[in-house]
């Protein structure tokens, strides 16, 4: 049975997309300035390129319109700007030659396949031999976020394991136009997740927003009369249903940390193995040892959460076209529902 230890918790962000939403409202008695520079002169710690790369991608608006760096800022402006935002990961991080499994590279973009024990980036417990640790070693001129600090290309991140797809920009403009499709929720995000029980409705939508956790702040909380935390949108569905447990298909809406485990767990439905949520334990099926032993078995199989990353869509950044990636279960978790198909067989 796992145990969920506190020194490698990585809730390290208060969401899993980067992003920071910022608003100037113009000063009554600024003079007329061009937009780029306005914006360079009230945002010192973002540089002008990085500014002028979220206004080129339409993350920034001048009273909800989009505009061009040549527009003449006004007294009341309302500036609205989207743009990746600084991190706690320390400014020095050790390249080190950890493999990457690289599923598509150009010169914009790189999709990964995470391991599912593998860290995206340096936080509490986890000082090195994460994601951020390879990507410095294997592409050292990888754009980062703001303040210096070093987060080399990532506009999202899953937690420690969770396996799956993750994009990486490989320069600033594609690190700006992809953000703004995870801010807007353009992204298609696909999970699959083995579940205990099976949900009363096959296919639904849980809209609840999350928040991190008032009695355990490692973990997300959820609050379905939106008075605390932020809004959560995920959308399942039922792929195979094993009795005690289901294999289900998620897509994310909102990008939330822990949604998904989160979200699984209010619905009375926490993913397999998942020990911050309550799945590893036996939450269905027989009070017989033999059954019990089973269980325990396959959560040596799978010593993590059963949930993977499985597809993932955005636009380009330069071709401006669709592009959809799919990605294989991991043998573990192939292992696990391969397993629970036998046993069924015999009962």
């Amino acid at each position: 049975m796992s145990t969920f230890d506190e020194n490698k918790a990585d809730f390290e962000e208060e969401d899993e997309e980067f992003i920071d939403n910022l608003q100037i409202v113009v000063d009554s008695g600024q003079s007329m300035m061009r937009l780029d520079k306005y914006l360079s002169h009230h945002l010192k710690n973002i540089s002008r390129n990085r500014i002028q790369n979220a206004i080129d991608t339409d993350s920034v608006k001048v009273n909800g319109s989009s505009v061009k760096s040549s527009y003449k800022v006004k007294p009341l402006d309302d500036i609205t700007i989207s743009i990746v935002r600084s991190s706690r990961i320390p400014k020095e991080v050790i390249p080190q030659n950890i493999p990457l499994d690289i599923v598509y590279e150009d010169d914009d973009v790189l999709l990964v396949n995470k391991a599912q024990e593998m860290v995206v980036h340096p936080g509490h417990g986890n000082p090195d031999g994460t994601l951020v640790n390879a990507l410095v070693y294997h592409f050292g001129n990888l754009p980062s976020a703001r303040d210096g600090e070093i987060r080399p290309g990532l506009v999202h991140r899953i937690d420690k394991g969770t396996s799956g797809l993750l994009v990486i920009a490989k320069n600033e403009y594609a690190l700006q136009f992809l953000a703004k499709q995870f801010a807007d929720h353009t992204t298609e995000r696909t999970y699959y997740a083995l579940i205990w029980g099976e949900p009363k409705e096959p296919k639904g939508t849980i809209n609840a927003h999350i928040g991190r956790g008032f009695k355990d702040r490692r973990i997300s909380d959820v609050f379905p009369e939106g008075d605390y935390g932020k809004e959560a949108i995920t959308h399942y569905e039922v792929l195979k249903s094993l009795r005690y447990v289901s294999l289900i298909k998620c897509n994310l809406e909102t990008g939330r940390t822990h949604q998904i485990r989160a979200h699984m767990k209010y619905l009375g439905h926490p993913l397999f193995n998942d020990a911050a949520y309550g799945g590893d334990r036996v939450l269905r099926g027989e009070i017989f040892s033999k059954y019990k032993q089973f269980v325990e078995n396959c959560f040596e199989i799978i010593p993590r959460q059963a949930l993977h990353a499985k597809s993932l869509g955005f636009i380009h950044p330069t071709t401006k076209k669709w592009m959809q990636f799919d990605s294989e279960l991991p043998a573990d978790f192939q292992a696990v529902l391969d397993k629970w198909e036998h046993y069924l067989q015999f009962r």
